[in-house]
């Protein structure tokens, strides 16, 4: 045997015992390209190049690893973490006791793995945005709602108040139109009180009339109180003008404290000042006479009607 045939037939011997320890892949073992669209825990969802989506199991033994090198023939362990959205992978995996498929291997580029990331951070920070565009939308829907509940207290109130200046209106409509002849009453009764020189208060004599004078009134329909105040003309005008105006107050008072009589039954006390003198006040006893305040009743004659007597 010459060396050349020697060498040969050593060469074959080599070649035939190193074919014999390849690690053969396995008839059942399954190649799937594609991006991971989701994971789940052990579960990950894959989209193949075709459209299919599959659902892969990862296991513990599951080798994960990114390829590297020119030609891709070295191979980076890698966490399973590393498996995100996005990412390009190529799986080996085998159908499992149940038919599902399990992963043997999950092999990626490492480009691929940070386009993944970049845009796993893209989706990161539109969602954070998202989430803070909608709490914003939300706190200004909230802030409408309070808006919108104000105006419509404010509505409820203005509406309310018109209502009641509707009717103070028909009010005062209805007493125009009832007490709109009031130059044309009848007096149903009539008291006058007297005051000392200077003075505003009214004497305890006349309590006792005036009062009675309120009682009568109430009996009367539609009856309306009229007061008016005088002064003498001792001193100045315009004194004369305050003690006038004093006096008609202070019976008007007492009509509507003691005597009870409403305010919607009291004209306005007028004071009259030295207007109207009814005796001469170059006397004594003509100055007692004019320093006075006369009440009446009144009532409008297109209430009463005929009188009936008082």
């Amino acid at each position: 045997m010459t060396q050349y045939q020697l060498t040969k037939r050593t060469l074959i011997g080599i070649l035939s015992f190193a074919l014999s320890w390849t690690p053969a892949v396995s008839a059942d073992t399954i190649q799937i390209k594609g991006l991971i669209q989701g994971r789940s825990g052990a579960l990950m969802i894959v989209k193949t190049s075709d459209s299919e989506t599959l659902t892969v199991m990862l296991t513990d033994t599951t080798e994960v690893g990114q390829v590297q090198g020119v030609l891709k023939a070295r191979r980076k362990e890698m966490s399973m973490a590393a498996l995100i959205p996005g990412l390009a992978v190529q799986i080996q995996a085998i159908h499992g006791e149940h038919n599902q498929l399990v992963a043997k291997s999950v092999k990626f580029k490492g480009d691929d793995l940070k386009r993944a990331q970049a845009i796993e951070a893209g989706l990161h920070e539109t969602s954070a945005q998202t989430q803070q565009n909608a709490a914003e939308i939300k706190k200004s829907q909230e802030e409408l709602e309070k808006q919108k509940a104000a105006l419509q207290q404010q509505q409820e109130q203005v509406a309310a108040h018109e209502q009641k200046i509707a009717e103070n209106k028909a009010a005062i409509d209805a007493a125009i139109a009832r007490f709109g002849q009031l130059d044309d009453y009848y007096i149903l009764d009539e008291q006058t009180v007297y005051f000392g020189n200077g003075k505003v208060n009214i004497e305890p004599k006349y309590n006792a009339p005036l009062l009675q004078l309120a009682q009568k009134a109430k009996n009367i329909n539609g009856y309306m109180i009229e007061i008016k105040g005088y002064a003498s003309s001792t001193g100045s005008e315009s004194l004369n003008q305050k003690l006038s105006e004093d006096r008609a107050d202070n019976v008007a008072n007492l009509l509507i404290q003691q005597g009870h009589i409403p305010l919607t039954n009291m004209l306005a006390p007028a004071a009259m000042g030295e207007s109207q003198q009814v005796g001469n006040d170059t006397s004594a006893e003509g100055q007692a006479q004019n320093r006075r305040v006369v009440v009446r009743v009144l009532q409008n004659k297109a209430i009463a009607g005929v009188p009936t007597g008082f």
